[in-house]
């Protein structure tokens, strides 16, 4: 039977994705289950796995064409008879050139299709290993990868100006092409500058109180929950209880009506090897301080892994930014549309503070208020920060609800 391999259904804010590189081809035993190809889409990656057990008779659509849903992808032959070792992964024995009294031998997993390219380019399979990196497995895009860069098709070199004596030969440019997420992100960010009347207003915290308050839960804590205690619980705290106090940096604009939320879905900006994601935690309000740091770390390594769905960057009403992780000191957040307000947080340096008429040393962050100033007036922006700013420096108005 010829099983038919699509495009999934797509978020309905989703229109099309980008097919990232085949795990499998053509002629390639595959099991239920089992991973085919990814898909990109302007906020997350998708796997599309295999229906059933088979042979892989056919794929339709190549690598980095765009695709929507209902898209034929493969079609899989379930009654395909599997010759012995033929659709299957096998190794390839490498022997390391050394002495021959200290030869090792290596074994690396290769499909056909692997196999069929290293004989027709002439290749041996430790070339390509030296080129990737790896030590057990050789994909066909590993062997096409370095066929490129041996071939040099994948730079562009740069020759020098006739005009200009200095030599600049040998020095090369290469051209990649921007990820589906980062072109989203950059259309969102252009529109949110050209759309919105965006301000930002700053103040500085003395986070002191949060570090002593800290260290002291934190071996309890930890012991409890099996992970350490961070900072940012206390800056969603303090976020929910001042958005709670001015409901309109926790609204949105829509056509001429401003929307107010009255629940706080709070977007967290983090980091992920396909970019900067921003996932949603809901109904942060209803959760518990230790929830707030579980939930900042599933969200946190779901995103490390590729793992987070449409559902989880889907939404939100307000968002806070932490680029204090990579030592920044100052910025000026983007809000993230349609929200109107965007926190930032930066970097803690201790430095000199004035209390009661003496000069100490205390941790000081400074943190940023990037807001649509077509709803949110400035008295409500700085009432904002400084509302958040007095609860990190008492802590224990934090968790006793009051401001």
């Amino acid at each position: 039977m010829l099983v038919e391999i699509k495009v999934p259904d797509l978020a309905e804010s989703v229109a099309d994705a980008t097919l990232l590189e085949w795990q499998k081809s053509e002629g390639d035993f595959v099991k239920r289950g089992e991973n085919l190809i990814d898909l990109e889409t302007d906020k997350v990656t998708l796997e599309v796995a295999a229906q059933n057990d088979g042979i892989l008779k056919e794929i339709r659509r190549k690598t980095g064409e765009t695709v929507v849903a209902g898209d034929i992808l493969a079609v899989i032959d379930t009654d395909a008879e599997i010759p012995d070792q033929t659709g299957k992964e096998t190794t390839i024995e490498i022997l390391d050139d050394k002495a021959s009294e200290d030869k090792t031998r290596t074994h690396v997993a290769t499909s056909p299709a692997v196999r069929k390219l290293l004989s027709e380019k002439d290749l041996q399979p430790d070339e390509i290993l030296a080129n990737t990196g790896k030590t057990d497995r050789i994909t066909k895009t590993d062997v096409q990868t370095y066929l490129q860069k041996k071939s040099g098709t994948d730079t562009k070199t740069v020759t020098p100006s006739p005009a200009n004596d200095a030599d600049l030969t040998g020095r090369q440019e290469r051209r990649v092409p921007m990820s589906r997420l980062r072109q989203r992100a950059a259309e969102r960010l252009l529109a949110a500058q050209h759309k919105n009347a965006i301000l930002t207003t700053f103040n500085e915290i003395n986070l002191f109180s949060v570090k002593q308050l800290r260290t002291k839960l934190q071996p309890r804590f930890e012991e409890k929950y099996g992970y350490r205690l961070g900072f940012m619980p206390f800056f969603v705290m303090a976020t929910i209880n001042a958005l709670k106090e001015f409901p309109l940096v926790n609204a949105s604009i829509e056509g001429q009506e401003i929307v107010y939320h009255d629940y706080y879905d709070l977007g967290v900006a983090v980091s992920s090897p396909r970019g900067l994601v921003v996932p949603v935690m809901r109904d942060v309000d209803q959760l518990s301080f230790a929830s707030i740091e579980g939930k900042i770390r599933e969200l946190a390594d779901k995103a490390n892994h590729s793992t987070l769905t449409i559902e989880d960057l889907t939404g939100g009403t307000f968002t806070i930014t932490n680029g204090g992780t990579f030592g920044s000191m100052l910025s000026t957040p983007i809000i993230n549309p349609p929200q109107s307000a965007i926190l930032g947080m930066h970097a803690i340096q201790d430095r000199p503070v004035a209390e009661n008429g003496q000069v100490v040393i205390r941790p000081v962050m400074f943190v940023a208020l990037s807001y649509d100033h077509r709803i949110i007036d400035g008295r409500e922006a700085v009432s904002f920060l400084v509302s958040i700013k007095k609860q990190l420096e008492d802590p224990a108005l934090l968790f006793l609800g009051e401001i």
